[in-house]
């Protein structure tokens, strides 16, 4: 269990809920968040490598993993199989939810969505002054580039454009939406983790608005050393307080080690129930 829990969630809650009404709070979302309607995309890694499975027949060490999935996938298919197979996968729309839509009315400066589905993104549309970052794979795309810019409409746009958004949407892994980016596998990961711990794949405007702040991890696991090094380092120089809304009974020694080392407190209740705390 992890050693920093909160005894009194609910009045950590409407602190929470008061930063992030203030832009004080980032909130990094998982797909756990959509995963609560049960959507028919595939909303955990390993959906997501069982979804390849359909596709192909995976080597027995690329079963229920997603990442070693898709390597297996572009070495022995070629990149745009993996590129129209993730596109299949999340073909069907991910409704937000009504936390998706609360966030999106909050003058939030950083979002940060950790997953392909695009529901933050969808929030979002119809509303003036935000941008989306997203991670971006370089196999193939002949730039020295780790991400791209996009505004509210799609387009993609300089960075330049998007530091004026009074919200920025970050998608470190890319997204379905506006144009299929997708880092999914371990060949992609290789080249980011190369270069993490010196921060450059990660946008230079997301380093500034992160800056000082509090992170909220809602619906987001951190089972696999991937997610854990990328909340690590998108947290940099950030607040020293942090809090996740988790289970502790159902978290792994690893993920409960994670929080530990990272200072995150547990708030430790249902995840749609602290939702509805958060939003009341």
């Amino acid at each position: 269990m992890a050693s920093l829990v909160t005894d009194n969630p609910v009045a950590l809650l409407d602190e929470i809920a008061t930063g992030l009404r203030a832009g004080e709070v980032v909130p990094y979302l998982g797909p756990g968040i959509s995963s609560l309607a049960d959507p028919s995309a595939p909303m955990t890694p390993e959906a997501l490598a069982d979804f390849f499975a359909t596709k192909t027949t995976l080597p027995a060490r690329a079963r229920g993993n997603a990442w070693a999935a898709a390597q297996y996938i572009e070495s022995h298919k070629f990149r745009d199989t993996v590129t129209a197979w993730m596109k299949e996968a999340f073909a069907e729309p991910v409704p937000p939810s009504a936390f998706h839509g609360w966030l999106a009315g909050l003058p939030l400066p950083l979002i940060v969505d950790s997953w392909y589905a695009g529901e933050m993104r969808s929030a979002l549309t119809g509303r003036p002054g935000w941008a989306e970052v997203q991670g971006i794979t370089r196999a193939g795309i002949g730039e020295d580039r780790w991400f791209r810019y996009y505004d509210a409409s799609g387009v993609q746009v300089e960075a330049e454009g998007a530091a004026d958004a009074a919200t920025l949407l970050y998608t470190p892994h890319g997204g379905s939406t506006p144009a299929g980016n997708f880092l999914i596998s371990d060949a992609d990961y290789v080249e980011v983790l190369t270069e993490i711990d010196i921060q450059t794949p990660i946008p230079e405007e997301v380093r500034r608005r992160r800056t000082g702040k509090t992170f909220l991890f809602a619906g987001c696991h951190f089972h696999d050393q991937l997610l854990r090094t990328y909340a690590r380092q998108i947290m940099k120089r950030s607040s020293e307080r942090h809090f996740a809304i988790v289970e502790t009974d159902t978290l792994t020694r690893n993920e409960s080690r994670f929080l530990d080392e990272q200072g995150i407190i547990a708030i430790d209740m249902p995840l749609g129930t602290a939702l509805e705390q958060l939003m009341s």
